[in-house]
């Protein structure tokens, strides 16, 4: 019995060729076929990298189809390598129902990671990048876009959103204007790439910013955004929901549910619990 190929999700660079890892390069030469979102792009990317490998279209248009074609070449035993047109397949491009239908026939699927544009703008955006929310790009009619802006209003992780050239100016004028003017952030343009650039400030000053300077609405930009503060917690709330819980639960199961309910953090919940959970002394010994 033939053993099934295995699908590799391949990362590609995003603009510095020499940000192809080795082990990328080498899955990409020994690949029976290489599903691309555009032939033509990986095309000249295999000829930069003096390969030759036969290469089939994946995109949004085909994605379904072309899926179950190459389960079946999986399944007889080919290696099948998916790369996008740059950075990590999957992440805000085609890939998805393809893996779906791989997992789904018992193909083993592996990652070969390597660059990714949202990851590479937050490691330098000056915002912090313990917690965040990657939201790709955002709807392209204007009435959409602000609502979908303002169901992120009181997201507290920073926001990483993909952007087109010839949008970035409303998007920023729309962040501004629904969640604040004076919210950091950061454009991150062309990167890896030569005229590579890092534009930082609020909302209102990068909204206008986007106005008058050309460069700035040049090329494919990642746009990462401050999250919203959070509330303060209020102390007596998180002690009566503890209150009520510990009850019924263990101290380290209710803090973990009453700092979802709270949104107070679960170390100042857990603290709590003991707290609240500790017998209390006996004074009339």
């Amino acid at each position: 019995m033939t053993e099934p190929g295995v699908l590799y999700v391949v990362a590609t660079p995003i603009g510095n060729l020499g940000d192809l890892s080795a082990r990328a390069r080498e899955v990409l030469a020994r690949a029976s076929v290489i599903a691309a979102e555009d032939t033509r792009h990986s095309g000249r990317l295999l000829q930069e990298l003096g390969l030759e490998r036969p290469l089939l279209s994946l995109h949004e248009h085909n994605e379904r189809a072309r899926a179950a074609e190459l389960v079946e070449r999986l399944r007889s035993g080919q290696d099948v390598a998916l790369i996008s047109d740059a950075g990590t397949p999957l992440v805000s491009d085609p890939g998805y129902q393809l893996l779906q239908a791989a997992l789904a026939a018992g193909v083993t699927v592996s990652p070969v990671p390597g660059p990714c544009a949202a990851i590479a703008a937050l490691s330098v955006a000056g915002l912090p990048g313990d917690r965040f929310c990657f939201e790709g790009f955002l709807p392209q009619r204007a009435a959409a876009r602000r609502r979908r802006i303002a169901e992120l209003a009181g997201e507290t992780r920073t926001l990483i959103l993909y952007e087109a050239p010839h949008r970035i100016a409303a998007s920023l004028a729309d962040l501004a204007a629904v969640l604040g003017a004076g919210r950091h952030a950061c454009v991150a343009r062309e990167l890896t790439k030569q005229f590579e650039s890092f534009y930082r400030g609020s909302l209102g000053e990068l909204a206008e910013l986007a106005v008058g300077d050309a460069n700035l609405r040049r090329g494919e930009s990642v746009i990462i955004v401050a999250g919203a503060a959070a509330e303060p917690v209020d102390p007596a709330g998180l002690d009566a929901t503890l209150g009520v819980l510990l009850r019924y639960l263990p101290p380290s199961v209710a803090a973990q549910a009453a700092a979802e309910i709270t949104g107070s953090s679960r170390n100042e919940a857990y603290a709590r619990a003991l707290a609240l959970a500790a017998p209390v002394p006996d004074d009339s010994a």
